[in-house]
């Protein structure tokens, strides 16, 4: 299993960031997919869940309404749009697929 996340930067307050997630090593449209994020000095906070097909979605409350998570089965690859990014959600922002995750990109957001 490999995940390899990307589009991460800095952003003004109110802005917003568009990740990725690459999946390789393992059937991605068969499995449920996590987004994490981990803020300094933090423990994991989990933001947001997709089932395989794409079509149940789930997200903490922290998030609800901002963030819109989904995935294209065809190119192996989950998103996160983020909008109305707030100073608080900077943090690492990490997919998980079962208990394997990737390296992590690094989202801050300045006011």
């Amino acid at each position: 299993v490999q995940l390899v996340e990307s589009g991460g930067g800095l952003v003004q307050a109110g802005g917003s960031l568009r990740l990725s997630c690459a999946a390789s090593g393992f059937t991605f449209s068969m499995y449920e997919m996590n987004w994490f994020r981990q803020a300094p000095g933090k423990g994991p906070e989990w933001v947001s869940a997709i089932n395989a097909g794409g079509y149940f979605t789930r997200y903490a409350d922290s998030v609800k309404g901002r963030f819109t998570i989904s995935r294209d089965n065809g190119k192996n690859t989950l998103y996160l749009q983020m909008n109305s990014l707030k100073d608080e959600d900077t943090a690492v922002y990490y997919c998980m697929c079962g208990t394997s995750r990737g390296q992590g990109t690094q989202v801050t957001v300045s006011s």
